[in-house]
């Protein structure tokens, strides 16, 4: 059985979703078991990926990366989480946010950011979510306060994806205390190993342990006054922007981890003889076998129909919420 077929998905990204295939059958597979057990950062497969240009390649080919747009980059997390879920999500953190950065960034934020991480010489990451907070983004209370030509950070952030590993992060503080709640918010650049930048990983997690998730303590942690992204108060609407592509590519995660459960569960049935008969041949088996597809089609017919709308910036709101539910 063969569920993640290329029939809808655009032509565009066909090639790069047959080569995330060959690569995680040839990578992420053989090995996920092993950084499974171990919780290991998967380091040699993250480099591999890399060197195969499958990941941080979402970033403009003027700044060295091949200007992959939404749809390959859902193409890729469909076949990665298919095989292995904490293997794919290092793959996927090592640009995350780096999109941000792109959009409203100034051309030298973009060259000293961005080009190392799309040539794969640094990977970077986004915090926003607090010990406390996690979807109420006008509710952080992770400050930024100007001192001179700096600005200074005091507060927590949590399951902070290459929190440790990266050189650098996408940071979202509160600036102001207007009325207007959701003009507060401003986004910054922040190299880690910025004074006063300590960060250290969460332990033991039940899954995803081959991605590494951290906690970070921002004690009058000082950055230049030029690591502000685009406009002081305008990160709320930053980050709303940057979740609709977020969501379709999460979307995906959960394609490729309900198409290896259901491959895997049709393979079972048809191998396992009980009674006298093949297990699937049971009506009750082929009753849940038919609801599991109905519903992975489904969901899978709506993702890359909003991934579509949401590329092309129709309504992309609207679809990115259907997406996520």
């Amino acid at each position: 059985m063969e569920l993640l077929d290329e029939s809808i998905v655009p032509e565009h990204a066909r090639e790069v979703k047959a080569k995330a295939r060959e690569f995680a059958d040839e990578h992420i597979a053989p090995n996920a078991k092993e950084y499974f057990r171990t919780g290991e950062y998967p380091w040699v497969i993250l480099e591999a990926g890399q060197d195969a240009g499958l990941v941080a390649q979402d970033i403009d080919e003027d700044l060295g990366g091949r200007g992959l747009g939404l749809e390959a980059m859902l193409a890729i997390a469909e076949e990665f989480y298919r095989a292995d879920a904490g293997i794919a999500l290092t793959l996927q953190l090592a640009s995350f946010g780096a999109e941000i950065v792109e959009k409203y960034g100034n051309d030298d934020q973009r060259e000293e950011f961005l080009r190392p991480v799309a040539e794969c010489d640094q990977i970077t990451g986004l915090a926003v979510s607090e010990p406390g907070t996690g979807s109420d983004l006008a509710g952080m209370t992770t400050r930024a306060d100007r001192d001179g030509d700096e600005w200074v950070l005091n507060g927590e952030k949590y399951w902070v994806g290459n929190a440790v590993e990266a050189e650098w992060l996408t940071l979202y503080a509160r600036t102001g205390d207007s009325d207007d709640r959701y003009s507060n918010y401003s986004m910054f650049i922040v190299p880690t190993d910025a004074p006063g930048y300590d960060a250290e990983h969460i332990p033991e997690k039940m899954g995803f342990r081959a991605s590494k998730q951290g906690h970070i303590e921002l004690d009058d942690c000082r950055i230049p006054e030029e690591n502000l992204v685009g406009n002081e108060g305008t990160g709320f609407y930053m980050l709303a922007d940057f979740f609709n592509h977020g969501r379709v590519v999460v979307g995906g995660h959960g394609l490729g981890l309900a198409a290896a459960a259901i491959e895997e569960a049709w393979e079972f049935v048809h191998d396992r003889a009980a009674f006298g008969q093949d297990v699937s041949e049971f009506q009750a088996v082929q009753h849940d076998l038919s609801d599991m597809l109905i519903e992975f089609e489904r969901a899978r017919a709506l993702n890359w129909r909003a991934a579509g709308k949401v590329a092309n910036q129709d309504n992309a709101g609207y679809w990115a919420a259907l997406a996520k539910l």
